[in-house]
């Protein structure tokens, strides 16, 4: 009963802060905004959500988080329910940074970027490229060793936030001979560095969230290695670790309280001739379909992260639960708001992957079902490791 009501306290406290510190306009604010309003922005709300502790809950007690599982599942709660604008651009920093200085970087790399990212230091990664996306294995950047520096070239795609960045993390090749994952290495990136050269790309949104990244001659020095060189694969398994768990359980409850309810709202709207979509049967059944599907969602995520010992496909299976079914509920709404709603395309630069701009909503959807391993290879893994199907073949790597 103490923990319950521990926990209750929690809620209560992290709900009065929300009422207090949570801006009512920033939707109507952060639309239609200029890169420097949201970048200013973000920073801003990720500095208050850190002076509150709420801010990296999942980093050890040491470094400013240590909340219990149960308090980060709540934090989470309020945090969606109260329609809190999302940590869109320190995302990378704070997850895929952290989890890996933590778990594979020295204490000299700790200590030099871990209080640097809670003072705003943003990150970028530089994981796939052209030619090796969802076969990250198959990278061809190369980093050449040059006495007590690694002289990189190469190029990125899909690099998230790079033109905002400070630092990236960095996959290369340093055994061009060996088996391909026992030939990477994995770097600490500064993106000021001369050689380097950011393009953002345009995509069919009007946004230009993702970039390439071209690596000409970047002198990295070695020191700025994570974990021994040609091991590269092994660090960035804890790296792509952070893109599941609690993010994934943020993103179910943002789903819940903000999309379904949304959709909703848009299913009871009056069409000119005074029928609601609501008023069609079929439209009934699919909304109810859809929330039976989001409280599965949100049940699921909540028992993955509460888990001491996942299997190995249970990330696979959220990742995989959760891209799809947005793609479902966007879709559902496109659909739904008509040719009205191809008219509504723009959204706030820091909100989620629902905005309430279904035909954006929809076409960003699509983004889900490719980073982080495509929705192929999430089967895959599925069937391999947690159905124990036998296994596709595959080339010595």
């Amino acid at each position: 009963m103490s923990k319950n009501r521990d926990l209750e306290n929690f809620r209560t406290k992290v709900r009065e802060w929300c009422r207090a510190h949570v801006p009512v306009d920033w939707r109507t604010s952060q639309t239609g905004v200029s890169d420097e309003v949201f970048v200013q922005f973000q920073k801003d709300w990720f500095a208050e959500l850190h002076t509150a502790g709420f801010a990296v809950p999942h980093w050890p007690a040491e470094w400013g988080g240590g909340m219990s599982v149960e308090q980060q599942v709540v934090l989470y709660q309020e945090l969606a329910a109260h329609d809190a604008p999302r940590l869109v651009l320190p995302f990378v920093s704070i997850h895929h940074a952290a989890s890996t200085l933590l778990a594979a970087g020295s204490e000299e790399q700790r200590d030099r970027h871990l209080p640097a990212i809670l003072a705003g230091e943003i990150w970028c990664q530089g994981f796939s490229e052209p030619g090796a996306g969802s076969d990250m294995a198959a990278l061809s950047t190369t980093a050449r060793k040059d006495g007590n520096n690694y002289i990189v070239n190469g190029q990125k795609l899909w690099a998230s936030g790079a033109m905002y960045a400070d630092w990236c993390l960095l996959l290369a090749r340093t055994d061009p001979e060996a088996p391909q994952r026992r030939g990477i290495s994995y770097f600490l990136m500064d993106m000021r560095s001369p050689g380097i050269d950011v393009r953002p790309i345009r995509q069919a949104t009007g946004e230009s969230h993702f970039c390439e990244i071209f690596l000409n001659d970047v002198v990295i020095p070695s020191s700025a290695m994570v974990g021994p060189e040609n091991e590269g694969w092994r660090v960035a398994q804890e790296t792509l670790g952070a893109e599941r768990g609690m993010t994934m359980l943020e993103l179910a409850e943002r789903l819940g309280h903000g999309g379904f309810p949304w959709l909703v709202e848009l299913c009871a709207e009056r069409r000119a001739d005074g029928t609601r979509p609501l008023d069609d049967a079929a439209v009934v059944d699919r909304l109810a379909t859809l929330e039976i599907e989001v409280t599965g969602l949100r049940d699921l995520c909540a028992e993955f992260v509460g888990n001491d010992s996942p299997g190995q496909a249970d990330a696979s299976i959220v990742k995989l639960y959760y891209s799809e079914l947005l793609q479902r509920m966007t879709d559902f709404g496109a659909d739904i708001a008509g040719l009205a709603g191809q008219t509504k395309l723009r959204k706030p630069m820091s909100s989620g992957w629902e905005s309430g701009s279904w035909v954006l909503d929809f076409i960003g959807s699509w983004e889900w079902t490719i980073p982080g391993g495509t929705s192929e290879i999430q089967r895959t893994i599925i069937g391999e490791r947690g159905l124990g199907l036998p296994y596709e073949p595959r080339s010595n790597q």
